[in-house]
């Protein structure tokens, strides 16, 4: 049997002491670190749902008139998880009270209600407010399409639909709407001046207000008054992209515009150019 030197002994055992303190200094500073990590995440966390609470606040506010319980609940759901604030209608025989009572920034109309349909609430909503309407319905062919946006609708969805095509309207919609509100300048062809903070058109002491529609197409018009606008044009400046739009939709908010035009005396203030687009009429308003 091979003795071991008592020297070797107390070396083996002064590294067996040191190996058990390293590993109590390891675990010690592994506990810190847990810990340490343990309130990162809660104050993570916490950040996290202010940042969250913060953002829902700040989105805009959306009111559901949707008589189907079902499309009701999902819209309502999905919406909410973007951040929108969402009023569900629920008396189909008072909705401009609710309207009055909530301020939303846009509102979703079925066609299809109970007591009046949505062409008739388009129309009282439109008595008062330019807020921002897109219309749900079933029947999507071109007749209804039109009816609505001569009603005062700004876009149209076709049952069935998918959420991102909603949310990519609805955000849309409410760019083209409230965008202008940033910016401070004035637009002017002859003597039409079209105020771009307030979307007023001012023409010989007569004043026009306009949708956000008609601000736009105006806007784009005005900006270049010495050339065509083309309707690929207009539409990609209106909705940012053709897919959620189309020639039907352009044509009824430029006829609808220039009607309004000509109750404050300016008649043929945008002309046509065939095929081509729309083009400022400029020599009629000097």
């Amino acid at each position: 049997m091979v003795s071991i030197p008592q020297s070797v002994k107390n070396n083996s055992d002064f590294c067996n002491k040191n190996a058990n303190t390293k590993q109590r200094e390891n675990y010690g500073d592994c506990a810190a670190i847990k810990q340490y990590m343990g309130i990162f995440r809660r104050e993570e966390r916490k950040h996290m749902q202010d940042f969250q609470e913060d953002e829902k606040k700040n989105h805009d506010r959306i009111m559901l008139v949707e008589d189907d319980t079902t499309i009701t609940h999902v819209l309502k759901r999905q919406l909410e998880r973007w951040g929108y604030e969402v009023f569900d209608t629920v008396d189909f025989e008072h909705v401009m009270e609710a309207f009055a009572g909530w301020k939303p920034d846009l509102v979703l109309m079925d066609l299809t209600l109970p007591f009046f349909n949505g062409y008739y609430w388009c129309s009282e909503i439109r008595k008062v407010s330019d807020v921002p309407i897109i219309v749900i319905s079933s029947a999507g062919d071109d007749m209804n399409l039109v009816m609505a946006i001569n009603m005062g609708a700004d876009d149209f969805l076709a049952k069935p639909f998918g959420m991102e095509v909603v949310v990519a309207k609805i955000q849309a919609v409410l760019r083209r709407s409230y965008a202008f509100v940033s910016e401070k300048a004035l637009c002017c062809v002859g003597n039409v001046t079209l105020d771009l903070t307030e979307a007023v058109l001012h023409y010989k002491e007569k004043e026009l207000k306009l949708s956000g529609n008609e601000f736009g197409i105006l806007k784009i018009l005005m900006k270049n008054p010495k050339r065509p606008v083309s309707r690929e044009e207009l539409m990609r400046s209106l909705w940012e992209s053709e897919h959620f739009i189309d020639d039907n939709t352009l044509t009824v908010n430029v006829t609808r515009l220039r009607k309004k035009l000509e109750e404050i005396g300016l008649c043929e203030f945008i002309k046509t150019r065939k095929g081509i687009g729309y083009q400022i009429r400029e020599e009629q308003v000097r």
